[in-house]
């Protein structure tokens, strides 16, 4: 299905609004699409017209993050070294957690508003599970790790960095958790 493009003005407008959003979620501000109307100087119909729910404002302000994981995965897929490959991927979605304030609650939610989260969330799933396969496969991670040990691990290791640091330090800190813990993955002993 495709959408015919917004108008000049509506696109102006989509777009205000979800840099409003992201600006309260950097903030850590929850979503209130009234809230984001009267910050973003538009009526509240507007704002609804664009957004039915604060979920799927979210989703939104979460895709780009989303869509750069994505598609590092696809490129950790072709990486003939199946370690490095994991490892770049587990990287690059930590530091993703930890810089983008959107990420969490929208990878954590049980359902998604928008169909493009769950298509994305998806095959984020399925790229993680691949690579972890493949170094299982080569004998470079533990072979009693699975794919359903990733995420709790890695949402560990987000909200440590995320509670003990401030922002400055919390992508340096989150990757010296992350070595840590794949120290511990690797079969290395």
């Amino acid at each position: 299905m495709t959408t015919a493009p917004l108008r000049k003005d509506a696109a102006r407008n989509w777009e205000r609004i979800v840099a409003v959003a992201r600006d309260l979620v950097d903030e850590g501000t929850s979503l209130q699409l009234n809230d984001i109307a009267r910050r973003a100087g538009m009526g509240v119909g507007t704002v609804y017209r664009h957004f039915p729910t604060a979920e799927a404002l979210l989703e939104t302000v979460a895709a780009p993050s989303l869509e750069s994981l994505a598609a590092h995965g696809e490129r950790a897929l072709t990486d003939d070294d199946p370690a490095r490959a994991l490892a770049g991927f587990l990287t690059r979605t930590i530091e993703a957690q930890v810089t983008d304030a959107a990420l969490s609650p929208v990878t954590a939610a049980a359902t998604d508003a928008l169909p493009r989260t769950t298509e994305l969330k998806q095959t984020l799933r399925s790229i993680g599970s691949e690579l972890l396969e493949r170094a299982r496969e080569a004998d470079v991670v533990r072979a009693d790790l699975t794919s359903a040990d990733l995420v709790p691990l890695m949402c560990g290791i987000a909200y440590a960095a995320n509670v003990h640091c401030d922002a400055g330090a919390r992508v340096e800190t989150a990757r010296r958790y992350l070595t840590a813990l794949l120290e511990g993955l690797y079969v290395s002993f």
